[in-house]
């Protein structure tokens, strides 16, 4: 029969959640040759002082964030040869993390590794993991293709390889309520120089770029690498806000369901109302905070319950909407939400009458 489960599905307007959790924990990968093994760190403090100071300095930039910075960063050190990787990722399948970086010299066949990793323990449910992998179209919304080049800081250049761990943990210290979009890197100085119509072509691809403002330098418009879109999805899934949102969505719903819906209550209509309650609850409490636009409903997914019910044999032709809801679904619970998630801004038009 399997383990309980729970079928968290979104489509373009429809998803749940139960109970808020924020954001903030950072994955980190890197090689060296000492220090081998898993850490959890608070704290720049805590790295491992036998890593080399190429590696010391990559976690730090994990530690920065934006508005925030990560709670935790989740670090796997590991050996150079092809078999660290798999280990690490082994040990992060058990972990709960929002982004992953790679180690600063990943290569394109270890950036396809990483990403089907991805994929997968989204697909099965498990996490709600995302990865910023350097120049690699991922064409996927947990794969955040950060293309930029000549990154110069102040005492030093970066590659984009050796600059995702600070993109991950931005992305980690954004605030739900706000994108990365224009989000200031302060201590760059410079950036290979696009022009807007590079730039506009580059987000169009799905690449997370760097631009000059002739000023500072800051991120582009925040979206992932997605470009193929899949059934039930929409173009706003290209950026990363939105999916950020969702993903929030689904592990609350999932983790709340878990601690305190599976097993303890009983599959009767009243019960189930319950849990639409609490559904609803906290779907307002993401509307106070701004996160969801006002007008989120919850309730029994008629039609699903009608298709259980002919799947067992049962003829519903007769049957009202109401008893369809107070039909017996076995130990199934079959809901559904519609949402509307609020994007940020991200264009503003200002016409000046003199």
């Amino acid at each position: 029969m399997g383990l309980p489960s729970i079928n968290v599905i979104f489509k373009a307007a429809a998803e749940a959640a139960a109970q808020r959790i924020r954001k903030g924990i950072v994955a980190v990968i890197v090689r060296d040759a000492k220090a081998a093994g898993n850490y959890t760190l608070t704290s720049e403090r805590q790295i491992p002082k036998e890593l080399g100071a190429e590696n010391k300095a990559y976690i730090q930039r994990a530690f920065t964030g934006y508005e925030t910075r990560p709670r935790k960063v989740l670090l796997c050190v590991v050996a150079s040869d092809a078999a660290g990787l798999e280990e690490a990722l082994a040990w992060l399948g058990d972990q709960s993390f929002d982004y992953l970086a790679g180690p600063s010299d990943l290569t394109q066949e270890e950036a396809v590794e990483i990403a089907d990793w991805v994929k997968a323990v989204r697909e099965e449910g498990s996490s709600i993991a995302k990865a910023v992998l350097p120049n690699y179209a991922g064409d996927h919304e947990a794969i955040v293709n950060f293309a930029a080049s000549g990154i110069q800081g102040k005492e030093q250049s970066y590659t984009a390889g050796e600059y995702c761990s600070r993109i991950a943990g931005l992305l980690v210290g954004t605030p739900m309520t706000m994108s990365c979009t224009y989000a200031p890197l302060p201590e760059v100085t410079d950036v290979d120089r696009l022009s807007p119509t590079e730039a506009d072509e580059a987000v169009d691809a799905g690449k997370l770029v760097l631009i000059h403002d002739g000023e500072k330098v800051k991120i582009g418009l925040g979206v992932n690498s997605l470009q193929t879109l899949r059934p039930g999805q929409n173009e706003s899934l290209k950026k990363i806000k939105i999916v950020e949102v969702r993903d929030l969505i689904q592990a609350n719903l999932r983790r709340a369901c878990q601690d305190s819906w599976i097993g303890r209550h009983t599959a009767s209509y009243d019960d189930k109302c319950l849990l639409i309650s609490a559904v609803r609850d906290y779907l307002t409490s993401l509307e106070e905070e701004g996160v969801l636009q006002e007008g989120s409903t919850v309730g029994i997914d008629v039609e699903s319950v009608r298709a259980y019910l002919e799947d067992k044999g049962v003829d519903t032709a007769g049957m009202d909407e109401q008893e369809i809801k107070e039909a017996d679904t076995g130990n199934t619970v079959f809901l559904a939400c519609s949402i509307r998630i609020f994007d940020a801004i991200e264009n503003i038009v200002i016409v000046v009458n003199h």
